[in-house]
């Protein structure tokens, strides 16, 4: 799929009322493989509300991913309704999409996709540029998002003189820099080892802690048990959807490292 980059010259709809961050109503995804049809969502209902912490999981082929792209814009449901801060996806274009992409979402995935030979900074500065903030103060947000996520020392690295852990929080800062309303993770920890997935972990439930609202695709149930609420798809259907901690109460694992300030 092609991604259109988003124009900050077009404001974003307004919504009217106090609503959750996802809304998911009846969605159904099918897609055309030939002659047959794969149906990859069926029916599916979840609400996420603002300062909820979620693991979505599910063995290859429940339609986690599937949920995934819907939930983050990249694709749209075959039927039912979507609503994202409040937004309703069907009544968007392509252009609209991208910018819900740029200002709603912070995402962040399992293979880092920073740019090479690009500075940690500079990295983290791209999607305020395609958000229209100027240099200055788009400089000063991402120093501001790497000190957050403990890389305030390696602004001017390039990723290949980061680790794995180091490039994942630099992956973070980004997602976090244009302040969105959800911070989408896809197996986030799926290439890092014991030390770093502790360490990332750790990062995401002290931005929850803040009042982020963080979503993430894993098949890992000792990163599931960092989140407040593990949802489980099987056969594009939700089969259980368990509550380990109140969605106002701090993740259940937080432990007291240093403050992850929230970048206005």
């Amino acid at each position: 799929m092609t991604l259109t980059q988003p124009d900050p010259d077009q404001p974003l709809p307004v919504p009217r009322a106090p609503h959750p961050v996802i809304e998911l109503r009846h969605v159904v995804k099918t897609y055309q493989m030939g002659l047959v049809e794969v149906h990859a969502l069926q029916g599916v209902s979840l609400t996420v509300e603002r300062g909820d912490f979620v693991a979505i999981m599910g063995a290859s082929g429940s339609g986690k991913s599937t949920m995934m792209n819907i939930i983050g814009c990249l694709d749209v449901p075959s039927r039912g309704r979507y609503r994202i801060d409040g937004v309703d996806v069907r009544e968007l274009d392509e252009s609209a999409l991208a910018r819900i992409r740029n200002r709603k979402i912070g995402f962040v995935f399992q293979s880092f996709n920073l740019i090479p030979r690009t500075s940690a900074l500079a990295n983290v500065e791209l999607p305020l540029a395609y958000a229209g903030v100027r240099a200055r103060e788009r400089r000063q947000r991402a120093a501001a998002a790497l000190e957050a996520v403990g890389l305030g020392d390696r602004l001017d690295h390039l990723p290949n003189e980061m680790s794995g852990g180091q490039q994942q929080r630099a992956a973070v800062a980004r997602a976090i820099a244009t302040n969105p309303a959800l911070i989408l993770a896809d197996e986030p920890t799926g290439n890092l080892d014991t030390a770093s997935t502790a360490e990332i972990m750790q990062i995401f439930s002290q931005l929850n802690s803040q009042g982020r609202t963080v979503v993430l695709i894993t098949h890992e149930a000792e990163v599931a048990a960092y989140t407040k609420r593990i949802v489980r798809l099987r056969d594009g259907l939700i089969v259980d959807d368990h509550r380990q901690t109140p969605t106002h109460l701090p993740p259940p694992r937080t432990a007291p490292i240093r403050a992850v300030e929230a970048v206005s």
